[in-house]
């Protein structure tokens, strides 16, 4: 029988959310200083916070993304299974009714409204992104891009 994954129904723990962007950017080495960046800010979530959150919607961008840019499906599905030892916000019914609600009330893609649903789900306070305004704030999620410079940057480490 096949692994049980239990799914995620009320606020959990984690310090950020990372979108799919990031993920990309750190495995992907065509834009040179956002894969340094991203490597570096993954790299230090795996070294000093492990406390980071993702989805199941960013796991299946990265790994289609990755696959569309030319990777090896092995090698990035061990990549994912290997981020799912981070806390992995489901899909779920609860989850989809977040997002109905967080793009009624933002105007936002239904993408980018199930992405800021899951980090609120994650309870995590910040999520990096370079697809939502740095500094805009989604109930208790604020938005971070960590290529930018400036205020906000100093919420990445």
């Amino acid at each position: 029988m096949g692994e049980k994954h239990t799914a995620v129904m009320s606020s959990m723990n984690a310090d950020i959310f990372i979108d799919t962007n990031i993920l990309v950017y750190a495995h992907d080495r065509s834009e040179a200083k956002k894969h340094e960046i991203a490597k570096v800010l993954i790299s230090e979530i795996w070294n000093i916070r492990n406390s980071a959150a993702i989805s199941i919607q960013v796991l299946q961008e990265f790994f289609t993304t990755m696959i569309r840019n030319g990777g090896d499906p092995g090698i990035f599905r061990n990549i994912a299974e290997n981020y799912m030892q981070w806390q992995v916000i489901e899909n779920t019914c609860a989850l989809l009714k977040k997002a109905f609600d967080v793009q009624g009330q933002y105007h936002l893609s239904f993408y980018d409204s199930n992405i800021i649903a899951a980090a609120q789900l994650s309870g995590a306070k910040v999520i990096w992104t370079e697809d939502l305004n740095t500094g805009q704030v989604y109930g208790n999620v604020a938005a971070v891009n960590p290529f930018h410079t400036g205020p906000h940057r100093k919420v990445l480490l």
